[in-house]
């Protein structure tokens, strides 16, 4: 992966994917940002499933470039993987998408349609100042997912070292900067350093993939169009102490990641509780439905390599412990 700091260097970290003019994917608080690239077309409508619309606007182009949070970048991996281009992201969240070549396609009230893989991830461009407007509400979420990142990272079973080294330095700078970033929103310093963290998550991420707190979230924000930052926030505690059991030493090493090795469950409810919702019942999830998620959890790829796959039972009492 080609990454890259600063807007400045976009240009050739696009020549150097071999991108010259591609397709723009960017929703129209992005789509007037200056970036020195001339793209062929631009889709604007960010979420979208239009997938097949999406492609056809790439026709001419050689590329496709993804500015903004999760969803656009998303959006831009489902048009990669559909059309064979590669991809430059330009993330504006901490959220991590740019990453991978997984996707999900939401439609615009940010319901789950459906997703898939394939997606040709190029070039990573990362440039805090466009951080420095991100609420308190969706830095905390993203930020939070950056670190769920970083602790399944450690205990999911295709863990490595590589991947292992990434997430600790990851966790170590979102536990350390997210405090400072809700503080001071606009220092860019607190900001720089939040956004390497959530970077060293992502890399884990694509070093090792996801475990259960990822596939609780997901199932409940795919049926509901919630954030899936924010629900990672909230699944995160309890599944760290349901893994406590079954991986203790990785466990015990993202506590230590995080400066809290007797609680680091705990830990990560303060910082969830900095800005937004720390229950489920917060987003207005229905508790009758609680039963029916965790079955769509328990069959989610991220509960299959969970260190000890988690039955339906066992995720909906998690699920009561956060509701």
């Amino acid at each position: 992966m080609i990454v890259r700091w600063g807007l400045d260097s976009l240009p050739q970290a696009c020549s150097d994917a071999g991108v010259s003019s591609p397709l723009l994917v960017a929703s129209p608080r992005w789509d007037s940002l200056q970036l020195r690239v001339d793209p062929a077309a631009r889709w604007r409508a960010v979420p979208s499933d239009r997938i097949a619309e999406a492609v056809a606007a790439a026709r001419g182009a050689d590329g496709v470039l993804a500015v903004g949070g999760g969803s656009a970048i998303d959006l831009g991996k489902a048009i990669s993987a559909a059309a064979g281009l590669p991809l430059v992201s330009v993330p504006t969240t901490y959220a991590g998408a740019e990453w991978t070549s997984y996707f999900g396609v939401r439609d615009p009230d940010r319901r789950m349609q459906g997703g898939g893989g394939g997606a040709h991830p190029a070039a990573i461009v990362y440039e805090p100042e466009l951080t420095l407007d991100l609420p308190a509400e969706t830095s905390v979420g993203t930020a939070l997912n950056a670190l769920a990142h970083c602790a399944e990272a450690l205990y999911v079973q295709g863990h490595n070292p590589a991947a292992d080294e990434h997430a600790l330095a990851g966790a170590r700078l979102i536990s350390e900067w997210l405090p400072r970033v809700i503080a001071a929103p606009r220092d860019l310093e607190a900001r720089t350093e939040l956004l390497r963290g959530a970077c060293r998550g992502g890399a884990a991420l694509a070093g090792s993939m996801l475990a259960l707190a990822h596939a609780m979230a997901q199932a409940i924000g795919g049926r509901y169009g919630l954030p899936h930052g924010t629900l990672n926030g909230i699944c995160l505690p309890p599944v760290l102490r349901f893994n406590a059991a079954y991986a203790p030493g990785a466990v015990a090493r993202f506590g230590e990641a995080v400066g809290a090795a007797d609680d680091a469950a705990a830990h990560v409810e303060e910082l969830t509780a900095l800005a937004g919702p720390t229950r489920l019942r917060e987003l207005g999830v229905p508790e009758a439905d609680l039963p029916g998620l965790a079955a769509a959890a328990a069959a989610r790829g991220g509960n299959l390599a969970n260190p000890k796959p988690a039955s339906p039972k066992e995720i909906e009492q998690l699920l009561h412990a956060v509701y």
